[in-house]
């Protein structure tokens, strides 16, 4: 019976590697967007490939390694008046793997540009460069045919239709405490259902905009959206976007659902440990970015002092999430049931901002019949806004940054 059970597994194993490998990815087309703050690329593909990009310089040259995929056939290349792209190349890697490498007409630092892809559609990978300093007036859409090139990776299969980069409808006033709120889900990703069909990006979505509302009534303080109405933003785009907008704090805004429908209350999360040793391992292998985070150079610097280093910056990060979090979690008192009377720790990848303290908010349980109905409620969505305000505008009075303590002073 032993022998059946091997020659059984083994088989299986071999139907699986066959059915891996008859999923290669075909890259079929490639167009290019450009705009002041964005050079953006998008791929046509047959399905959803992992995937990773990385910048290398000497020359300068964006790469973009994807896992099981072929290049179908002919790529377009950039226009010659493109301001960034050079030209595209691709080749086969691993016998099986496909990496892209674009040429770039100017070096690329993590000072003038910030690097995010996007494969929430699983027709379609979209990566962008956005410029931090605008370097483009005009906006130039290239489809000529050439040779060359593309790509696709994995996320929620959702549609991501408008532009990742969100640009603050105002200017931030000089010196505000920076407050990026994320509601989580929208567009073809709607998140947890209720009993009665509410969708989690609804709720989460008018929650934050009475959050961003009570922020920019504050003198001192200033709310970012993260997205601004329903479309759906991939979640490392989520941590650029704050990142961009030189966020203080991210809060992002969620709904619970567990499948016992009696579950209730409310939760706040910060990042594990686990789910931060990851992300450290990700910022040192792209030592201009952990440069920038830290403020130090660490071209020159040993592996264990450059992660030491980066050790530091996390550590810091980490705590002031926590500290924030038990004062949002203080502030639900007579405000909502909660679910876990302590901050709860989790890998959530909106946490994992190594230089901005970031909270996830479970507002409630979706699930449940009655904190659905409270979630639909206009007065409880207010009532939840304004604890999560509470507890940020307490933190902040304690604990405001060096450049926002005059900021701190109005609040």
């Amino acid at each position: 019976m032993k022998n059946y059970w091997k020659v059984l597994f083994f088989f299986g194993l071999q139907l699986l590697s066959v059915s891996i490998f008859a999923q290669q990815i075909n890259v079929n087309s490639l167009r290019y967007t450009t705009t002041s703050k964005q050079n953006r690329m998008m791929f046509d593909v047959t399905a959803s490939p992992q995937h990773r990009v990385f910048v290398m310089n000497n020359p300068s040259r964006l790469v973009i390694d994807i896992k099981n995929a072929q290049l179908e056939r002919s790529l377009n290349q950039p226009s010659s008046a493109h301001p960034l792209f050079a030209r595209v190349r691709a080749g086969t890697k691993n016998d099986t793997d496909l990496r892209v490498v674009v040429d770039l007409k100017t070096p690329i630092s993590s000072k003038r540009f910030s690097l995010s892809s996007n494969n929430s559609d699983e027709h379609r990978l979209i990566i962008d460069l956005f410029n931090k300093d605008p370097i483009v007036s005009t906006i130039t859409d290239t489809k000529d045919v050439a040779n060359s090139v593309a790509i696709k990776a994995f996320e929620p299969k959702t549609v991501a239709t408008k532009t990742i980069y969100n640009k603050p409808a105002k200017p931030i006033r000089a010196n505000s405490i920076v407050i990026a709120i994320d509601p989580g889900h929208g567009g073809n990703d709607p998140g947890a259902h209720g009993p009665h069909g509410t969708e989690e990006k609804k709720v989460t979505f008018a929650i934050a905009k009475k959050l961003e509302a009570l922020i920019n009534e504050q003198p001192g303080m200033k709310a970012v959206m993260v997205r601004k109405g329903d479309y759906y933003v991939g979640l490392r785009n989520r941590m650029q976007i704050a990142r961009a907008a030189k966020a203080d704090l991210f809060v992002s805004i969620h709904a619970d659902a567990f499948q016992d429908a009696s579950i209730r209350g409310a939760s706040v999360y910060t990042l594990s440990t686990s789910g931060a040793s990851s992300e450290a391992a990700r910022w040192l292998a792209d030592s201009e970015n952990a440069s920038d985070l830290v403020g130090v150079s660490l071209n020159d610097k040993e592996d264990v002092l450059a992660s030491v280093l980066l050790d530091l910056s996390q550590t810091a990060t980490q705590e002031a999430s926590v500290n924030v979090a038990n004062h949002v979690l203080k502030s639900f008192d007579n405000i909502a049931e909660l679910h876990k009377e302590s901050v709860q720790k989790a890998g959530f990848i909106v946490l994992k901002s190594p230089d901005i303290p970031s909270i996830l908010v479970e507002t409630a349980f979706i699930s449940n019949p009655s904190e659905e109905q409270n979630l639909l409620s206009a007065r409880y969505q207010k009532k939840m806004a304004k604890a999560i305000f509470k507890g940020i505008r307490s933190y902040f009075r304690q604990s405001a940054p060096v450049d926002n303590r005059i900021a701190a002073l109005h609040l």
